[in-house]
């Protein structure tokens, strides 16, 4: 299996290369490609030595999978080229969620609808992920009617930039405007702003977790509004979601259905103070689900609290776990005994 990691020097590239590895997959030839000023260095993976290539060498080598981590505009030039030579492309930017061709994929929801004539796969949003799979064994047995979002997001959903802007505020200097991955200071700050303001007021973070969560249910009837905020932590994204549903619940079924949902852990005794957090979430590949209790001011409603390593299962974790699924299920090339 020859795959190639597209933005291997980033956040989540990097994160890409260590699921790779913890979880096994089967590679017989690894390509790490990088924008043009990292070509031609050396990377570690699995104790060897690479030279990063550039886009051209690795379409050149015709990997069976690619997978992206580098923005959605070099997704939108380069994974057309990939898929054209016959690599299955797994996107993380948002160039393709929203394309009504493109499959977004969550592998413990809906990785049953891809097929061999899937060349470009789309990797949900990072906030996205870990909430649909909270909710979707939920939203199967009561219905979701309406839900209200608020994030509170770790500062490595933004980058690298980001994590030095906020150690750099943490020992005292003040960044220069360059450093800056933030309008403001996030060292003991929150920010209510989630990437770019659209024109209804909204951040284009907060409108993904309306439209993308509406696509991977298959459910454009559900009622969402959301408020995206970054927060001064490393460990993962932590929301707080209240649902109301179509039909009656009790908490006991509710816990008894996430307890055995696929990649949710269940944390739920505020008794011992037991509840979710990004210190849990950090470099674990499960959703958190705790906090549970009914919304009393309305009928069938719901509150969770929601935490998950938004570089792990928000990202690298969710993309490797699609290529498991296309590989397992003979949906890419065969894979070399080898590996």
């Amino acid at each position: 299996m020859r795959v190639a990691v597209v933005g291997v020097t980033g956040l989540v590239g990097n994160v890409m290369c260590q699921v790779l590895t913890e979880r096994k997959f089967p590679i017989t030839e690894f390509l790490p490609v990088a924008s043009a000023r990292s070509v031609g260095k050396s990377i570690s993976f699995q104790g060897k030595e690479y030279t990063i290539l550039s886009m051209e060498e690795a379409i050149a080598a015709q990997p069976d999978i690619a997978i992206f981590s580098a923005g959605g505009s070099t997704s939108l030039e380069w994974a057309p080229r990939f898929a054209a030579v016959g690599t299955t492309v797994i996107d993380n930017s948002s160039a393709w969620r929203m394309d009504p061709e493109k499959k977004l994929v969550v592998p413990e929801i809906n990785a049953h609808l891809l097929t061999t004539e899937d060349k470009i796969i789309a990797n949900p949003n990072c906030s996205t992920i870990q909430m649909v799979v909270a909710l979707a064994p939920l939203h199967t047995r009561f219905g979701i009617k309406r839900l209200v979002i608020s994030t509170y997001q770790s500062i490595t959903g933004t980058g690298m930039k980001a994590v030095k802007q906020y150690q750099l505020e943490r020992k005292g200097f003040d960044p220069k405007q360059e450093e800056m991955a933030y309008h403001y200071q996030i060292f003991e700050n929150c920010i209510p702003h989630c990437d770019v303001f659209t024109e209804n007021g909204y951040t284009k973070e907060e409108m993904k977790l309306v439209n993308e969560t509406k696509k991977i249910l298959q459910d454009d009837t559900l009622r969402i509004t959301a408020t995206a905020v970054r927060i001064p932590v490393t460990g993962g994204h932590s929301e707080s979601i209240n649902v109301e549903f179509a039909q009656p619940f009790t908490l006991e079924e509710v816990r008894s259905l996430l307890a055995s949902a696929p990649g949710v852990r269940l944390i739920d005794n505020t008794q011992n103070q037991e509840y979710p957090m990004p210190l849990f979430a950090k470099d674990e590949d499960d959703v958190l689900v705790g906090r549970l209790r009914r919304d009393e001011s309305m009928e069938n409603g719901l509150n969770l609290w929601v935490v998950a390593d938004n570089l792990r299962k928000g990202a690298a974790t969710n993309a490797i776990q699609i290529a498991e699924y296309l590989v397992a299920n003979h949906l890419v090339g065969q894979v070399s005994t080898k590996a």
